[in-house]
């Protein structure tokens, strides 16, 4: 379809892509059809004047505006019908009674034109093929002859005024190329409101796109963000097998000094562990190592004598001296702080156990 001409619209001058169209050239512009608007504009107020100058509907006809042009680009259909005449062409409305008279099939015509409320547009027959050449769309629409008189009769409805265009129009290469070959439209072409939106939404969705690669600094940047998060994800399950050991390990301790109390001997109550806080058990335990590091120092000079002394034995039954049934303090600290030990390493069995 590249030998047709096909003017898109520009401002609101429809009309002259309308006859543009229709004769399938530039033949006509802006400048052209003003005159014309304008020369009927002068022959309306001569008529006007007629009448007589000072008359009240002729004053009334020099304080409106022009019906036959405006600033928009907006022609007339005088305005229309007087440049087709200077082609010999001649516009007969299409539901008029003189032409359906005619009972003339519309395919047997050679071209239409059609308008609703300012917007103008033709049908062109061009070789043996029927093309819709408004000025809205973003190409040529190909018209089916049998769909043809149900297109017409669409725009009827719609509230157009379709006029028939009788006389022989100019000669142009696409007329004579279709008459050799048929086109075959695989798309039908859009409005142009409707193709712009469909850029934007396209020229949006690049701009997105460009920003998020940008974003993305290359391909390597996402290997960097999965060695990350691998290792952070490494580092959260190391911070929480700690916390579980901590949870698991004061557990069993606190378990251990339960177990500790029940194994020590009814006798010695002042010395249980359960009259003990934690704090003042760690305290003592602190003050044991101190003391007996500092006895292995003396131990380790020159010309101490070491002397025998009684040890206390340990099990998990009870704590005994030989001096007697009473436990020093000292005696009490070291059985807790093994029996601690053993019952912490059983009772964290049992935990994980369970």
């Amino acid at each position: 379809m590249e030998s047709i001409f096909h003017e898109k619209q520009e401002g609101s001058l429809c009309a002259q892509h309308c006859l543009n169209n229709l004769l399938q050239g530039e033949y006509f512009s802006p400048v052209e059809l003003s005159s014309i608007a304008h020369q009927l504009d002068e022959e309306e107020r001569l008529r006007m004047a007629e009448g007589g100058v000072t008359s009240e509907d002729y004053r009334t006809f020099l304080q409106q505006p022009s019906g036959n042009m405006d600033d928009s680009g907006f022609f007339s259909i005088q305005v229309i019908s007087n440049a087709l005449k200077v082609w010999g062409l001649e516009l007969i409305l299409f539901n008029s009674p003189e032409y359906q008279r005619l009972r003339i099939d519309p395919i047997n015509e050679r071209s239409f034109i059609c308008n609703y409320k300012e917007h103008w547009f033709t049908v062109r027959k061009l070789g043996k093929q029927w093309f819709n050449l408004n000025s809205l769309l973003t190409g040529p629409e190909l018209i089916s002859d049998t769909y043809l008189a149900l297109f017409l009769a669409q725009l009827q409805q719609e509230g157009y005024s379709i006029f028939v265009v009788k006389g022989d129009l100019p000669d142009c290469e696409a007329d004579q190329l279709l008459q050799m070959i048929k086109v075959q439209q695989m798309h039908r072409p859009k409005l142009i409101g409707e193709e712009l939106a469909h850029l934007k939404e396209q020229s949006a969705l690049k701009a997105d796109l460009e920003r998020v690669l940008e974003a993305a600094d290359g391909p390597g940047m996402f290997d960097d963000d999965e060695d990350d998060l691998q290792r952070a994800l490494a580092m959260s399950r190391q911070e929480i097998d700690m916390e579980d050991e901590e949870a698991d390990l004061r557990r069993a301790i606190q378990l251990s000094m339960q177990g500790s109390s029940r194994g020590m001997c009814e006798d010695s109550p002042q010395t249980s562990s359960t009259d003990l806080s934690s704090e003042e058990l760690r305290k003592r335990r602190e003050a044991y190592f101190e003391k007996q590091q500092h006895q292995q120092q003396e131990a380790d000079r020159p010309g101490y004598l070491s002397y025998p002394c009684e040890r206390p034995t340990t099990s998990s039954g009870g704590l005994r001296s030989n001096q007697g049934n009473a436990m020093s303090e000292e005696d009490v600290l070291r059985a807790t702080v093994t029996v601690s030990l053993e019952t912490a390493k059983d009772s964290l069995k049992a935990e994980r156990k369970k």
